[in-house]
């Protein structure tokens, strides 16, 4: 991958990166629970919550190559709107 194909950059890398940081911990978290036979609710809300991280991740790397992607394009914010609109609507099925 060139340089220039990199997906993000500057705010949004470091937002990404967080997230992905985050919900890596957190399967740590759930694995650990998983192997000591914790209660389920703890569990489930640890799973949930690297799940919203992975979302948010995605969302933003999304938004960025369809920004990318659409340069130059007439109605570009409308179309990328639009797209992250329905990526959210299937991520929260």
């Amino acid at each position: 991958m060139k340089k220039s194909d990199t997906p993000v950059s500057g705010p949004e890398k470091a937002k990404i990166l967080i997230a992905i940081r985050k919900a890596k911990t957190s399967l740590g978290k759930i694995e650990m629970m998983v192997e000591t036979e914790n209660d389920c609710f703890p569990v489930i809300q640890q799973v949930l919550a690297a799940i919203g991280l992975l979302k948010s991740a995605n969302l933003l790397m999304l938004d960025r190559h369809i920004a990318r992607e659409l340069k130059g394009i007439a109605k570009a914010d409308t179309l990328r709107n639009e797209l992250v609109r329905i990526v959210k609507t299937a991520q929260s099925k």
